[in-house]
């Protein structure tokens, strides 16, 4: 689906700048793109486009300018200052996307207005090869033309689903938003303990870098639930059973630590959100 009136990015960094190739690569800016971004050579070629104008400051953006949907792309810590500019742009016709850890719909609507429309999503960093994951919630002033315009934005980076409840995206995030650093730690950990068991620490990163992510993708075209998979790799009595009796240990195996650090990253956003 194209729409002919402009989009808005505030901010291009990584997880900006891979949504503004998705848009552009797969056709959902037919009226172009006004990005604010004060370091335009970070941006390379994109910057170059002619259908993407640069503005360094949010100032600059023309007052005239009518976009669909404004995205925010900036850090939570610089959140207050990004919106400052961008209230004149509240219209029934613009809305507005958020993908800034913590920030919420309230939080949004009091900086904007209690009428804006507002979308608040959360993606993770698999976006920047086209293979993230993103959860969004949306308030009442949405309407369904602009749910079903800002879906499309953000699966231009991957999967997308929506929320029922706003509070769903505190563990959205710890699960997700955080879930790619969880499974680096689980290709690093993976490496060192085959360098532990004699091999050479490169040889046992690259086994492990190629294991975690072709069982990825296995478990992305499969059809049977991650738990049939494990179950399909495992022998009874072999070496990866006894491997898994380590790790699936009630007490001691990697659940009841998962466990606790969801919970604390869940904790941790609504601290933020606060």
């Amino acid at each position: 689906m194209t729409h002919a009136a402009p989009l808005l990015l505030i901010g291009c960094g990584k997880m900006g700048g891979a949504m503004l190739a998705g848009w552009l690569n797969g056709g959902q800016a037919a009226g172009g793109v006004h990005v604010v971004e004060p370091h335009a050579e970070a941006m390379g070629a994109l910057a170059a486009r002619s259908d993407v104008t640069v503005h360094a400051t949010a100032d600059a953006v023309p007052a005239d300018l009518a976009p669909s949907v404004v995205v925010l792309a900036v850090k939570p810590q610089s959140m207050d200052e990004a919106l400052a500019p961008l209230a004149r742009f509240v219209a029934p016709s613009t809305c507005f996307l958020s993908i800034a850890a913590g920030k919420t719909i309230g939080y949004f609507e009091t900086h904007l207005g209690a009428g804006a429309a507002i979308v608040r999503a959360m993606p993770n960093t698999p976006a920047a090869v086209g293979r993230g994951i993103t959860a969004y919630v949306a308030n009442a002033h949405v309407t369904p033309a602009q749910k079903t315009h800002a879906h499309g934005l953000l699966e231009s980076v991957g999967e997308v689903i929506e929320a029922e409840r706003e509070d769903w995206l505190d563990p959205v995030t710890a699960l997700s938003g955080g879930g790619p650093a969880y499974v680096f730690l689980l290709i690093e950990t993976l490496a060192a303990a085959g360098e532990k068991a004699g091999l050479p620490a490169d040889f046992a990163m690259k086994l492990a870098r190629a294991t975690v992510s072709g069982s990825g993708e296995l478990a992305r075209q499969a059809s049977e639930p991650a738990s049939q998979l494990r179950i399909n790799v495992t022998s009874p009595g072999g070496t990866t059973a006894e491997a898994l009796r380590v790790l699936m240990d009630e007490t001691t195996g990697i659940q009841p630590i998962f466990d606790k650090a969801i919970a604390a990253a869940t904790a941790r956003s609504k601290e933020l959100a606060g």
